[in-house]
């Protein structure tokens, strides 16, 4: 689990004129609205990202404006109706991975097989699957980097002191209620938007 330096946010490598376009209008507009950003971008590519706290509409916002200053691609789970249509293609561009909730199939071996088909995936997941208060995170994300034997990036959208940070890297050990405890050290002071929606301890 490497040391990130919280004065240091240095972004992934260059990607080319319009994720350099869409970095530099994020970092104008986190600026602007007071928010700073700690962590170097780990050397990456395929991970699960945890996106906590998620309290509101607008973390998804901060998530993607994060994501265009790191010039990352992040890719997140939606409905498949969602890639259909007449703005699907756009939906899919936007890095949806769609998923069919009506099959009887399963979830994580789906997602396994989908970090298998591409040789880069960031896969955003915000473990509470809710915006109202929860006292018990879904494992889902934990099992889909098991089966797609990937790492875990913490991450801390913090209300509290305006900053989104990148805490930690978790190589899952298979016991997650020892690494849930490791992950969860990360967000005990943080704040959520709504700060009554977000339990700081498991």
């Amino acid at each position: 689990m490497p040391f990130f330096k919280p004065w240091a946010a240095r972004p992934a490598r260059l990607r080319g004129p319009v994720s350099e376009t869409l970095r530099w209008i994020s970092a104008a507009y986190l600026r602007l609205s007071g928010w700073q950003m700690q962590g170097d971008w780990p050397d990456l590519d395929k991970a699960v990202l945890v996106a906590a706290p998620h309290t509101s509409n607008w973390d998804g916002l901060m998530m993607l404006a994060a994501a265009a200053y790191y010039r990352v691609k992040l890719r997140w789970m939606g409905k498949k109706s969602l890639t259909q249509g007449p703005f699907g293609g756009l939906i899919k561009a936007l890095g949806c991975v769609p998923i069919d909730r009506s099959a009887s199939h399963d979830l994580v071996k789906a997602m396994g097989l989908a970090f298998a088909a591409t040789p880069h995936m960031i896969l955003a997941i915000p473990p509470e699957g809710t915006r109202s208060l929860t006292r018990q995170w879904k494992t889902g994300f934990y099992h889909i980097a098991i089966q797609a034997k990937v790492p875990i990036i913490v991450t801390v959208l913090d209300y509290g002191t305006k900053t989104i940070r990148i805490a930690a890297i978790i190589h899952p050990s298979g016991d997650y209620d020892s690494d849930l405890i490791k992950i969860m050290s990360y967000y005990s002071n943080a704040k959520g938007r709504h700060r009554l929606k977000f339990a700081g301890e498991i």
